[in-house]
């Protein structure tokens, strides 16, 4: 949850008066009041609606659902000569891509400067995940001579003037020394080269997704042009968050001009074009437990800034929640008003059980919890070159058709999400130890799915000690405490240092496998301290 706050006085001349009224209509959209002041209303917005993080984006979505303005579209002018960014080579092994804008006719003053830097700030807290994922830069157009090279150079060839600053640093010199950069160091740690993007007068812009240059980075009242870039690994997300911008700027009066992006695969940025998704209206109201005609469908699409066209919804390019018709139900839903749904209770009379095997999984969950293991809990779907890092000759995947993000795969064990948690965790205390239950899928044309699924248990410990017998003790206590007995039978495994690897046996059946993870797989990690783990399917250890 973040909170917006936007000024009171703006935001009643732009929509209307802040009474009970008014207040009622913003929380049953979605985005609960948290406070109101004689000078400010802050309001909570959940991650999955980014685009709400901004004044702009906000009245926008609220004058929608008053029925005060129709769906936004956004016109793109066609890339001038030179609205071109290069990505090089050397930048592809540290931050890979980039999206870009460029904005002309602004008429920026003080408050809509804060929101421009409060909603970069935002996106870098929540789709960014603190600049992890995705950077974000605005630059004053009038400063900056095209086409643009995104590139990545050695901390110390690199040397610019930061934002804050009055002398020239390194880019080590900046991760050391300046505030912004000690918070941030972490994220370019164990690279050797660090992301630039540079002008076509060899003048560094920025160091993301650390800071920008004092010459070329700070827009100000004087700023009518502005060139926006948004730098991470994940390509899906850098568009969807230059939309954001993009369309933000342009409500507060900018004119929308598109880049070429150079790459292996070229593509032009920003695309606002709307995206299409098929929906059924009997899908709609069978989920719903409605019985709207179209038009009542329409009506309530309409009031969540969606457009129905032929058989398909329209999304916004600004809106980066919406995956599935199930996500335009929800919408519906909130259009419609959960305060008037009628509640029902069920028309079926049953004596309610726990499953035996959440039984069974609770019981593991206390034992482990008692070792003071931290449980975890990760996505079903994971990334087919996350699976490769561990499992490199896997590839009996099974896969996503038309994904919407970098999950494109249906996980095949846990322990390859455990060592990514321990990854984006490697900056944490250590000792690190975990466990996860959950389903694993492969591949079985004996179902009518043609998918297995099977529940499993993924322990992974973590400290500069870290060794076998620390992890077969774990596996002892379990066992011990479930009144079972189990075997093993030395095994060398590719992901496991030589030696010191094991099959798990229960009753003469391989149930799993224990042991130390292998270099290799740490390295394609860049995890930096030993692991062990073992993973064992808990289906053979029924009460």
């Amino acid at each position: 949850m973040t909170i917006l706050t936007i000024d009171k006085k703006q935001f009643e001349k732009k929509v209307g008066k802040m009474d009970k009224e008014m207040d009622n209509t913003i929380t049953m959209m979605g985005t609960p009041v948290e406070s109101v002041s004689d000078n400010e209303i802050s309001i909570e917005v959940f991650p999955n609606r980014p685009d709400l993080l901004s004044y702009q984006g906000f009245c926008r979505s609220l004058l929608q659902y008053l029925g005060k303005k129709k769906f936004a579209e956004y016109n793109v002018n066609k890339p001038l000569k030179d609205y071109v960014v290069k990505i090089e080579k050397p930048v592809k092994s540290v931050r890979p891509y980039t999206a870009c804008a460029i904005v002309k006719g602004l008429k920026l003053d003080n408050e809509k400067i804060k929101e421009i830097i409060d909603i970069q700030e935002k996106l870098h807290l929540t789709l960014g995940r603190k600049r992890k994922k995705l950077a974000i830069g605005i630059y004053p157009l009038e400063k900056i001579k095209l086409p643009i090279r995104y590139t990545a150079k050695k901390p110390d060839e690199i040397k610019f003037i930061p934002l804050e600053f009055d002398k020239e640093l390194t880019g080590a010199q900046i991760l050391r020394q300046h505030p912004t950069g000690r918070d941030y160091a972490f994220l370019l740690e164990g690279y050797d080269l660090y992301p630039v993007f540079i002008d076509a007068n060899n003048k560094v812009l920025s160091m993301p997704p650390i800071i920008n240059s004092r010459e070329t980075g700070k827009i100000d009242e004087n700023t009518k042009e502005v060139f926006i870039e948004c730098s991470g690994s994940n390509l899906v997300y850098l568009k969807k968050t230059i939309n954001i911008i993009a369309s933000t700027l342009a409500d507060m009066g900018g004119q929308i001009y598109a880049m070429e992006i150079q790459d292996s695969e070229n593509f032009i940025s920003p695309d606002l074009k709307p995206e299409k998704i098929k929906v059924n209206l009997s899908d709609i109201n069978k989920t719903l437990g409605l019985n709207l005609n179209e038009k009542d469908f329409i009506k309530y699409l309409q009031k969540m800034g969606l457009e129905y066209e032929k058989g398909e919804v329209l999304i916004p390019a600004y809106r980066a929640d919406i995956l599935h018709w199930v996500d335009i139900a929800e919408e519906v839903a909130i259009g419609y008003g959960y305060e008037n749904f009628n509640a029902e209770l069920p028309k079926i009379s049953t004596v309610g059980e726990e499953d035996k095997r959440e039984v069974l999984k609770n019981i593991i969950r206390e034992i482990l919890v008692g070792l003071n293991l931290l449980e975890v809990s990760s996505f079903h779907l994971a990334i087919k070159d996350d699976i490769k890092k561990m499992n490199y000759d896997f590839k009996d995947f099974i896969e996503i058709e038309n994904s919407k993000t970098e999950y494109n795969v249906l996980r095949m064990d846990l322990a390859s999400n455990l060592l990514k948690i321990l990854s984006e965790n490697s900056d944490s205390a250590y000792p690190q130890k975990m466990f996860e239950i959950g389903k694993v899928f492969s591949l079985d044309k004996s179902n009518s799915n043609g998918v297995e699924e099977k529940e499993r248990l993924c322990v992974a410990l973590s400290h500069d000690s870290v060794n076998f017998t620390e992890l077969k003790s774990v596996l002892d206590y379990l066992f011990k405490m479930l009144d079972k007995s189990y075997r093993l039978e030395q095994f060398d495994n590719f992901n496991f240092i030589p030696g010191r690897s094991a099959k798990i046996f229960v009753d003469n059946f391989e149930i799993g496998i224990i042991g130390e993870v292998a270099p290799r797989v740490l390295s394609n990690w860049k995890l930096k301290m030993p692991v062990s783990a073992f993973e064992l399917n808990i289906g053979f250890l029924s009460l």
